[in-house]
């Protein structure tokens, strides 16, 4: 008795002295990791899934808008996205300071120095010294200009700007321009909007308004319309071509502040979004409010006192970057009306099902139950759950249907507030319903097929990963069909989620290994050599291997059979199924082996998400040192603080919340109730949770040397699992891994939990 009291009291002091002492944590954010190379993350300010993102506009060709100096700046768009893949999306109504004439249109100027930060863009243009200054709100943008002094103020309001724009018309993944309008509606105030259709998903026609304030005069002003200036004209409205205005500001103050309103609905609610969220002229005030909610979710997750600077900003960037989409469009919908939450921008969810959801889940699950009935709500009104939505359009689809593992992972989680019988409804509407015309923009393509054969044959886009994530999908319908007691269902879709076994090619042999998913015709033949390319008449045909890529150099991008990956690769992205999988490679030594090789021989993408469960699959033959040791090199390898810490598209945070879960010690199985559980990189984490409650994750004697988990306590008892319930976790309490220099015996018998 004594012993348990000593230990409830030390519980208590350790807990009372991580809340009392309670780091302030958004500081280090650096938004700038991954902004450089591969990674494409938005640099500017944002409000945690926030609906307007400012930054700077280098040219109309990057996908976030920004290009590391010294390329040049065109302007400042209000709207943005992060991280993704493809054609760029939005750039939306920019603005420009300048000094001089009102006699043209391009003011492009070069950075003389450049600061960003959480919340905080500022930057010197080099030709006239002006400084901006960018904060945000959640639906207004907040600049602070700084003119030289005895220099003329001007500014550049240009709706007709957008990011993606190709000279050829039509061209897949461009935005193409359809209109815009500008009106100077008093000499403070100037309205307008911009409308564009197409981008990454080629969706149909988005309308971004918007209404800007300025805290001082306009003295003089032109406006433009299709290449010419118009003197005396307040007003361009649309016909089909580019408008904008130039505005010129009475001197004497060296400071111009301009809040600019967004809307999807109207330029008289942008100007709502202004009088509600920013009805002052505090630039500091709102800068200090938008630090302050990320501030409220960032520091739910508090690292022992000796984390290193470099560990710090790796892993709150991480989590930052989690979060800043999908975007809450709530009371923005122009498609229908309703009190129901609103989110768009999913971008997409075959990226962010893995790591990003599942980590919102552990952080913010309210937010995560609006988006979940975001989602539920589209299907209401458009038919469809959003796998790629952005620009208020349902469209990418990249392999499955994957709603169904969001909603899923919910479901298991005990996520309160969701309709499960609805989302069972539009779960079966996806894996019953082909979608029909465009397959490639919501449900499932090449469904009959699937359903008639029990696989996607070649010749259909994407057969290969399509098949293995129906497959998946089924499995997510199953275990939600079998929590509603619905027993039939859960027969039927357990069964389908075996699918993937159609495809796999047992007596097929690549770098030591055996067993492939390969492709299969109609007919059930499987194909050794397939069609080189689209021609209708000469069919030139490839050699079709397990390493090989297929897209650029034989098909297109969206024709392969696997979506950016190779059957190496995709014959491991089976996260229901591990257990047949091990049988089915030839048992357990020869899995170890299999996945050796894939690692060792490069066979391994960081940067593909498909892959991103693959280090763990150790665990599943006893071994999760060996799953640490991949995860540790991996990250050492590939994650750092620079500019290019990213390997890959940071994909709406799918990169950045994949590393930030394993610096815990902990990644998710989408779609099923634990987490596994490896070495952490950092001492102690502490979780505050929603529900009141806390979790600690502790580590003793780790060190370099020390990176095996020798033993585990779970709340004060023994714990030899290699994985983790989410009930655990939310019920609160601690895990103290011991760690030791060489493997143990922790965590070898009592496996993950199989189908």
């Amino acid at each position: 008795m004594k012993i348990y009291s000593k230990n409830i009291l030390l519980g208590i002091s350790f807990l009372f002295t991580v809340i009392t002492n309670a780091q302030t944590v958004h500081h280090y954010v650096d938004p700038m990791i991954g902004s450089e190379g591969v990674g494409r993350v938005f640099i500017g300010p944002s409000c945690p899934y926030g609906m307007v993102k400012p930054s700077p506009d280098c040219t109309s060709s990057p996908n976030s808008g920004w290009l590391p100096m010294p390329k040049e700046v065109t302007g400042f768009s209000q709207v943005h996205v992060s991280g993704t893949g493809g054609g760029p999306k939005y750039g939306n109504i920019q603005i420009m300071p300048f000094s001089g004439a009102l006699d043209k249109i391009d003011q492009t100027s070069f950075r003389a120095e450049e600061n960003v930060k959480l919340g905080y863009y500022e930057t010197v243009f080099k030709e006239n010294n002006i400084k901006t200054e960018i904060t945000t709100g959640e639906k207004v943008s907040f600049y602070r200009f700084t003119y030289p002094k005895n220099k003329s103020k001007e500014l550049k309001i240009d709706p007709g700007f957008f990011l993606g724009e190709e000279k050829i018309p039509e061209a897949r993944e461009a935005q193409q321009f359809v209109g815009s309008q500008i009106e100077i509606v008093s000499d403070t105030e100037v309205r307008g909007y911009s409308r564009i259709r197409g981008g990454w998903n080629n969706g149909r026609a988005y309308t971004v308004y918007f209404y800007a304030i300025f805290d001082q005069p306009i003295a003089k002003y032109v406006t433009f319309k299709d290449g010419k200036f118009y003197n005396n004209q307040k007003a361009q409205f649309d016909s089909g071509k580019k408008t904008a205005a130039l505005l010129s500001f009475e001197n004497g103050k060296e400071e111009l502040n301009v809040k600019i309103g967004i809307s999807f609905l109207s330029e008289l609610k942008a100007k709502n979004n202004i009088e509600v969220e920013i009805p002052h002229w505090n630039f500091n005030e709102v800068l200090k409010a938008l630090e302050n909610k990320w501030e409220n979710l960032l520091s739910r997750i508090q690292l022992s006192k000796d984390t290193s600077d470099e560990y710090r900003k790796m892993f709150y960037t991480g989590l930052y970057h989690t979060m800043i989409m999908p975007v809450d469009r709530t009371g923005e919908n122009p498609l229908w009306t309703n009190d129901e939450p609103y989110y768009d921008d999913f971008y997409t969810i075959w990226d962010t099902f893995r790591s990003s959801s599942p980590l919102i889940t552990l952080i913010d699950s309210k937010r995560k139950v609006e988006i979940i009935n975001a989602m539920l709500n589209i299907y209401k009104r458009e038919g469809y759950m959003p796998e790629g939505r952005s620009g208020n359009d349902n469209g990418r689809t990249q392999g499955g249907s994957n709603a169904e593992v969001v909603i899923a992972d919910a479901f298991v989680k005990n996520l309160k507030g969701i309709d499960y019988e609805l989302a069972l409804q539009a779960m079966l509407k996806d894996a019953t319903v082909p979608p029909g015309g465009n397959e490639e923009k919501e449900g499932r393509g090449g469904l009959l097929d699937y359903l008639k054969l029990g696989y996607v044959p070649y010749g259909t886009d994407r057969a290969g990963n399509r098949t293995i994530d129906y497959s998946y999908n089924d499995y997510n319908i199953a275990t939600v069909a079998k929590g509603l007691g619905k027993t039939d269902l859960y027969n039927q879709y357990i069964k389908q989620a075996e699918n993937w076994q159609n495809l796999w090619r047992a007596d097929y042999e690549n770098n030591g290994a055996k067993g492939f998913i390969m492709p299969k015709d109609k007919d059930g033949n499987w194909l050794d050599d397939v069609v080189f390319g689209e021609s209708k008449i000469q069919k030139p045909t490839f050699k079709y291997t397990p390493v090989i890529i297929e897209s650029p150099w034989y098909v297109c991008h969206w024709c392969v059979f696997f979506y950016e990956g190779t059957s190496w690769e995709y014959s491991f992205s089976l996260p229901h199924d591990i257990p047949e999988l091990v049988k089915k490679s030839g048992g357990e030594k020869a899995f170890e082996n299999r996945l050796d090789i894939f690692f060792d021989n490069n066979l391994f993408n960081v940067a593909n998400e498909p892959s991103f469960l693959t280090p763990c699959l150790y665990h599943w033959i006893g071994k999760p040192y060996l799953s640490s040791d991949r995860i540790r090199t991996i990250i050492k390898d590939n994650f750092n603080t620079s500019r290019e810490g990213l390997p890959g598209n940071d994909d709406s945070g799918a990169m950045s919340s994949w590393l930030a879960f394993h610096m815990m010690g902990l990644y998710p199985n989408a779609g099923q109730p634990y987490y596994l559980i490896n070495t952490p990189l950092i001492k102690e984490v502490f979780v505050k949770l929603e529900n009141g409650k806390s979790f600690k994750i502790i580590t003793k004697k780790m060190n370099d040397k020390n990176k095996y988990i020798k033993t585990a306590l779970l709340n004060g008892k023994p714990y030899n699992k290699a994985w983790i319930t989410h009930d655990d976790i939310m019920n609160g309490g601690e895990l103290i891994l011991e760690m030791d220099s060489k493997p143990s015996a922790w965590g070898t018998t009592i496996l993950p939990p199989a189908k």
